[in-house]
């Protein structure tokens, strides 16, 4: 027949939008035309289709040869198209069979010699495949990953030989198995902190509430020990949780399909710029923030950061997405992730030190302080000082004073997580105005002094709901269902003042 259609995906976002390809023979001169809005590694497909189909001992027609990626107004990328333009040439000579090609998607990058090269987004792909109903065929290098997707048909292939051998159904590919998950690498443990007890406090309230965390304190004083040690708080992803992870490492193509479930932690460095943190690109792909989605994002010595950077995270912080904008494209991806920051209170770190080694001015730590805006700062829920620990709270050992393990916390972490989603379906942190008038309103005297703070220090609304949110997670600790004035006021003794030039210590 001289027209053939096969089904592939395409990568916008995390969507994986369907693309037909349409393959046309025609008298005339050989010619090879690719039309449909491809990029260049698109349009360099007809040598690699051309090199791979005779090398695989098929013949490539000696006609006018018309490929169109349909829809026309999305743009296609990579040399995922490879594969199923492959298969509309032989299909649309009649070597292969087009109905075999009609209950299959396609996608996968030819080698010359007609091997298959993995691709990204595979597991994006195959989520969207599925529900469509259409087994996919996949690069053997991709597989692993598109597997994890229950009830989803996946067959992995090694080259174009082998495809064409399963849709003429001389030799059938076997679906892909899900691979065996490993053994989870230990996570540092809590109880390697030593003192600091009131910071230990507050990583277990901001693991229990998905709260965002702030520590201030003097270099060596332990606060990237305590960041380190929040993902070993929190429980282990659901299934649906996990995919979302997984298909956004894939978009990226950083997924090892032996970690599934495990809980992202990105800690960029200070240098990174701002499309590295949000993503973007002329493709745009996910950012830190979004490869942090339902895990953590550590950003260290936030004060050396770049400003523009820093405020790009002030949307997301609220909404859980990202959506980037280009001139041609625009892409939405989740980032529901947990902020922990960690900054020194002057620019020498030791401002406040009882032994007078600091020695920077007023307007140093006004300069200082002022890198960071009001709007990031108020967006910050817990903000912890972490001064430097007395000698007696350096003792080793199993009996060392205020030594508490992580499995320990994690549990009452778990409870807390539980009485949260049987009562509003989601962590604290991510409730609405309407989730916190329902669900964060304290008793009548508890409210009374949440009022009189807020007028007193002269806070935002933003800052009212958020203390709010604390307090409803400290009561999901203490195991209570309404929200008393211990746990308002400890949730005020989280609130800095947020001006970014003002004090530090309360």
């Amino acid at each position: 027949m001289p027209v053939a259609v096969v089904g592939s995906r395409a990568l916008a976002g995390s969507a994986a939008p369907r693309v037909t390809v349409e393959v046309h023979l025609s008298g005339g001169l050989p010619a090879f035309h690719l039309v449909g809005l491809p990029e260049a590694e698109v349009r360099e497909a007809r040598d690699r289709v051309r090199a791979a189909i005779q090398n695989a001992q098929y013949e490539f027609p000696a006609r006018r040869v018309t490929v169109n990626l349909a829809p026309a107004d999305l743009p296609k990328e990579s040399g995922r198209f490879d594969l199923p333009i492959a298969l509309g040439i032989l299909a649309a000579t009649g070597q292969l069979p087009q109905p075999a090609l009609d209950v299959h998607e396609f996608a996968g990058e030819l080698a010359l010699s007609g091997e298959l090269r993995p691709i990204r987004g595979a597991l994006a792909m195959v989520l969207a495949a599925k529900d469509a109903g259409r087994a996919f065929v996949l690069p053997f290098g991709s597989a692993a990953e598109a597997a994890l997707v229950r009830d989803a048909r996946v067959l992995p292939a090694r080259s174009l030989l082998e495809v064409c051998a399963h849709l003429r159904g001389q030799s059938p590919l076997s679906p892909a198995l899900a691979p065996d998950a490993i053994e989870p690498a230990p996570t540092p443990d809590l109880a390697d902190v030593r003192g600091q007890v009131h910071a230990k406090r507050a990583l277990a309230i901001a693991a229990a509430g998905g709260h965002s965390l702030l520590f201030v304190g003097p270099p060596g004083t332990g606060k990237s020990m305590l960041a380190q040690r929040l993902p070993g708080l929190l429980p282990p992803l659901t299934e649906s949780e996990a995919l979302e992870v997984a298909a956004l490492a894939s978009l990226a193509g950083r997924f090892d399909a032996r970690r599934f479930r495990e809980r992202p932690c990105r800690a960029p460095h200070h240098t990174a710029s701002a499309a590295a943190i949000v993503g973007g690109g002329s493709h745009p792909r996910p950012g830190e923030i979004s490869l942090a989605h339902h895990g953590v994002l550590f950003l260290d010595e936030l004060p050396e950061w770049d400003r523009r950077v820093l405020e790009v995270l002030r949307e997301p912080l609220e909404t859980g997405v990202v959506n980037i904008a280009r001139a041609a494209r625009q892409a939405s991806f989740p980032a529901q992730f947990q902020l922990v920051a960690a900054m020194n209170p002057c620019p020498c770190g030791h401002r406040g030190d009882s032994r007078g080694r600091c020695r920077c001015t007023p307007d140093q730590v006004a300069r200082y302080r002022g890198r960071l805006s009001g709007p990031l700062l108020d967006r910050i829920d817990l903000v912890v000082d972490v001064p430097v620990p007395p000698p007696e709270a350096l003792a080793l050992g199993p009996d060392a004073p205020g030594r508490e393990e992580s499995a320990e916390v994690r549990a009452h972490v778990v409870e807390a997580r539980d009485r949260a989603r049987v009562r509003q379906g989601a962590l604290n942190a991510r409730l609405d105005a309407a989730g916190v008038a329902r669900h964060c309103a304290p008793v009548p005297g508890a409210h009374a002094l949440l009022a009189k703070a807020v007028t007193r220090l002269g806070l935002s609304a933003r800052a009212f709901h958020r203390i709010a949110k604390v307090a409803r997670t400290i009561a999901d600790l203490a195991g209570s269902d309404a929200i008393e004035a211990s746990h308002v006021a400890e949730a005020l003794g989280y609130r800095h003042e947020h001006a970014p030039a003002g004090p530090i210590a309360r």
